[in-house]
């Protein structure tokens, strides 16, 4: 028997944010939306996700402030 799963950190864009000046670079930017999230699939059909945060992410060095 044969069975393929896989585990792991998944995020899903959600658009464009807010400007902000980033606390790590320091560059003021639009910062873009994500939603992360952890999942479990079985044959690449997602079964259970749990863990959901959504994040702003900085452009330039991609450091994440949570919503």
């Amino acid at each position: 028997m044969f069975l393929l799963f896989g585990f792991g950190t998944k995020q899903r864009d959600l658009g464009p944010g807010e400007s902000r000046t980033c606390p790590n670079c320091g560059n003021t930017s639009r910062w873009a939306r994500v939603r992360q999230y952890k999942q479990f699939s079985v044959f690449f059909v997602p079964l259970a996700r749990w863990s959901r945060r959504q994040l702003e992410v900085c452009g330039i060095c991609g450091t994440a402030i949570e919503v």
